[in-house]
């Protein structure tokens, strides 16, 4: 059966804490009454067992400090200071890229890289033909055909979803 009391006083006196200190974990609650109003002593020795700061209450245990969850969230908040640090140096140092410039530059090369093979039929062309003895016209245009076929090959692999260039379908 549960040791259950109404009073803030005889809870805290019977968890070995002051009043006011039962007071103030209720009101960060860290703990709570039971329904009725009552303290359920063990189960609010235990909560305050587990949220105690190690280094601050008697109710902490320092055998296992690692084991309570404030523990847990002390560890992970320092863990997430050193990443913030981290990035932090990182950034200062140049190592780290904005990630929109990144995208715009890279279709930026990525277009004047589309454009330039998609006009080097027709600079080349003539000089193909003359050499192989056929038609410039009829050469320019099936350098034209495989291009745009190696170009929507190379799209469908860097984009197979078509989500980047503008929703293209797969078999288009």
């Amino acid at each position: 059966m549960p040791e259950l009391t109404p009073s803030n006083r005889e809870a805290a006196r019977r968890i070995g804490i002051s009043e006011a200190a039962l007071r103030k974990a209720e009101k960060a609650e860290r703990v709570v009454r039971e329904p009725d109003g009552q303290w359920d002593v063990d189960k609010t020795r235990r909560r305050l067992t587990e949220t105690a700061d190690p280094h601050r209450s008697p109710l902490a245990t320092p055998a296992q400090p690692d084991s309570t969850p404030y523990a847990r969230l002390k560890v992970a908040q320092l863990a997430l200071k050193v990443e913030a640090q981290r990035l932090a140096l990182d950034e200062s140092k140049g190592k780290l890229l904005d990630v929109a410039a990144a995208n715009a530059a890279i279709d930026e090369i990525a277009g004047a890289m589309r454009d330039a093979l998609l006009n080097w039929p027709a600079r080349v062309a003539g000089v193909i033909a003359a050499e192989l003895g056929v038609e410039p016209h009829l050469l320019q245009t099936i350098l034209q055909q495989h291009i745009a076929e190696l170009l929507m090959e190379a799209a469908d692999r860097f984009d197979p979803a078509g989500g980047i260039g503008g929703g293209r379908s797969p078999g288009a």
